[in-house]
């Protein structure tokens, strides 16, 4: 296999007119979906975000990646306190909801911790962190999140890749 078994492959550089084809290459890494929340003066705030990553077990650290054009960036940039919930298959429409609208979460079953950070119940798992660190990213920030507490439920992953949700099943 002298071509290293890329025959079928299209190599091109990123950039302005490439746009479409690296969001294409970057969308078929497959990813977890998660709602992230915090607590704003005009109430709870929920943005959905597949751009979560563990990043360190001693200390616990978790990241995730909000675009820097999103309207609600600038409370997810102040929020010391916050929460992402990892999101299982039958909750797309709650992925859904927090993609339209943030503040809406008067549809699903939730309460806040003694941060006052809105908690998403149901969830395949959940992170409630302090903020530990930021950092540029381009046209995203990297949030680096301590994680004081953590939530497991039961159940399938949502998935999302191709542009498309999905489920995860395992390999026989």
């Amino acid at each position: 296999m002298a071509d290293g078994g890329f025959q079928d492959m299209t190599r091109f550089i990123p950039g302005p007119d490439t746009a479409r084809d690296f969001r294409d290459a970057l969308g078929r890494f497959t990813t977890g979906v998660t709602v992230v929340s915090c607590q704003t003066p005009d109430g709870p705030l929920g943005i959905t975000a597949n751009s979560f990553a563990s990043l360190s077990l001693d200390p616990p650290l978790v990241l995730w990646s909000p675009a820097k054009m999103s309207r609600r960036f600038p409370a997810f940039e102040v929020a010391k306190h916050y929460a992402i919930h990892v999101l299982s298959s039958d909750q797309q429409s709650v992925c859904s909801g927090f993609a339209r609208d943030g503040y809406d979460f008067g549809p699903y079953d939730w309460a806040t911790n003694e941060n006052n950070v809105p908690l998403l119940n149901g969830c395949l798992a959940r992170f409630e962190c302090t903020q530990h660190a930021m950092h540029d990213g381009g046209d995203h920030v990297i949030i680096v999140g301590r994680v004081d507490a953590a939530t497991i439920g039961d159940g399938q992953p949502l998935v999302f890749a191709k542009g498309s949700y999905g489920s995860f099943s395992e390999l026989s």
